[in-house]
């Protein structure tokens, strides 16, 4: 990795809200993290997982949508030639991984926050989405 790549890495790492940042590719290594304490070890990271911002500004519709907390590439599927974890028509609890985005290699599982129906998927796999686009529209469980 050259040295203008690292530091525009560690320019955009200083200005966003993230507190650690791992990267490993191969031979190269990099640990940022902005706790103040710090141990001199570098601690394991946990999974990530994201849920959807609250749905009650669609509540009186009966539908609540899903949207992307972070910016970075969409992946509707495990892995490459397996099934999508939802699809039109596919019923999700509270909490089901309905999606994972990629952002600087790391992993986040987008979840849902409602039960209900899969109404529409706004995105195709592997797509770059933005903050707060939204992935998918939900025809909320009647409680």
């Amino acid at each position: 990795m050259e040295l203008a790549e690292l530091e525009k890495i560690m320019a955009t790492f200083d200005q966003s809200s993230m507190r650690e940042l791992r990267i490993n590719d191969g031979d190269f290594h990099l640990y940022l993290s902005k706790n103040q304490a710090g141990t001199g070890e570098a601690q394991p990271m946990p999974t990530q997982a994201v849920e959807e911002p609250s749905p009650e500004a669609n509540a009186a519709q009966g539908d609540a949508q899903i949207k992307a907390p972070l910016v970075g590439t969409v992946y509707l599927q495990a892995k490459p030639q397996q099934p999508p974890y939802v699809h039109v028509g596919s019923q999700v609890k509270e909490g089901d991984v309905v999606c994972v985005i990629e952002a600087m290699k790391m992993m986040t599982e987008i979840r849902a926050k409602v039960s209900g129906t899969v109404k529409a998927v706004n995105v195709e796999n592997g797509e770059l989405v933005e903050v707060d686009q939204p992935l998918f529209t939900l025809t909320k469980e009647q409680q």
